[in-house]
């Protein structure tokens, strides 16, 4: 007999990049935080720090911003945050967004590469209003603990994509969030810097149309790129398969990985991410060693060390690691880097 989890799979949270989250370290701290605690009590890896490409589950991102606001006691954190934020510096999708020759095919690129190169289960959307914009953002992650502060978070990186065109004192017309309507607003237009209303079910900042043919503000010309090279693939909603690799190969920045952690971290108990893998075709431990088998590839080519990369994928010495490869491949790692490596 089929169960209710049977009939209907619940969907899979959607992923972001850790660049997303900005200058969170250095924020943190400026705010009286500790980052190292937050991250422990949200059993993400530390190497979110330094590795701005990892990418992330949605949801557990919503859970990271509300730790983080109630370790600094900011119930506005999502707001400060975004106005720290650079867009340029927001992976390679953030530096592609702002090569763009004006502020409307900055804003035609950020609708058409962000579930690509940084993020899904969020839509944007533009409205012309008369004379003004309205642009807005919707995330259709079902979470809720941590979601206005992601919102204003991706509103702050809005309002910076718009500076790189009309300047950096520039701000828009008005905000609109999704908190409730009775919800003081004053501090938060203090942040924002402009009129706050509450209340929309999705958030959004207006501003004058005129600012859309606009090309890069400043004498400099355009912002520097701070971010070249390729980024591994988000990936796609509805890929059960890939989903679940890319928390795979998010606990392996940590130990190796725990089918509990896994399940735990995409909202799935064990046994049901157990039968949505099995519907597919494959189990947990084959699709764990695959994603070891890429990650190690990967270092070989760029020529780590054979202990350290054993190390990094959670074996105990580097002859367990060399008898994995060899069971994967057919060859040892050392031969593997002599015909693939730099």
């Amino acid at each position: 007999m089929n169960t209710p989890e049977d009939v209907m799979a619940p969907r899979l949270s959607g992923f972001t990049r850790a660049a997303s989250l900005g200058p969170i370290a250095d924020f943190m701290d400026r705010q009286g935080g500790n980052i190292t605690r937050v991250l422990s009590d949200v059993d993400l890896p530390f190497a979110l720090l330094d590795q701005p490409e990892i990418v992330v589950p949605l949801r557990e991102q919503f859970r990271f911003l509300e730790r983080a606001a109630r370790e600094t006691g900011d119930r506005h954190f999502g707001a400060r945050l975004g106005q720290a934020v650079t867009s340029p510096h927001l992976s390679a999708y953030g530096a592609w967004v702002c090569r763009a020759e004006t502020l409307q095919d900055a804003m035609t690129r950020a609708h058409a590469g962000l579930a690509v190169m940084l993020q899904t289960s969020t839509n944007l959307y533009m409205r012309r209003e008369g004379t003004r914009v309205r642009w807005s953002i919707e995330f259709v992650e079902p979470e809720t603990e941590g979601r206005h502060h992601n919102e204003l978070l991706g509103i702050g990186y809005m309002m910076d994509v718009v500076r790189v065109y009309a300047g950096p004192k520039w701000r828009p017309h008005g905000v609109a969030t999704a908190l409730p309507r009775g919800e003081p607003r004053a501090e938060l237009e203090l942040i924002l810097g402009t009129n706050v209303e509450h209340g929309d079910p999705i958030p959004s900042l207006t501003f004058d149309a005129s600012l859309l043919h606009c090309g890069h503000a400043g004498a400099g010309g355009k912002r520097e790129d701070a971010s070249g090279g390729a980024e591994p693939k988000l990936p796609k909603q509805n890929d059960d398969v890939a989903t679940i690799a890319a928390v795979i190969d998010l606990a392996l920045h940590e130990a190796y990985p725990r089918i509990e952690w896994v399940a735990g971290k995409l909202g799935m108990t064990r046994r049901s991410l157990q039968r949505r893998l099995a519907s597919h075709g494959t189990s947990f431990v084959e699709l764990t060693e695959a994603t070891l088998q890429n990650r190690a590839k990967a270092l070989l080519r760029e020529g780590s060390a054979i202990t350290d990369i054993a190390l990094e994928l959670g074996y105990r010495d580097p002859a367990h690691f060399t008898r994995a490869f060899r069971r994967w491949t057919g060859m040892a790692p050392t031969a593997f880097r002599a015909a693939n490596g730099r």
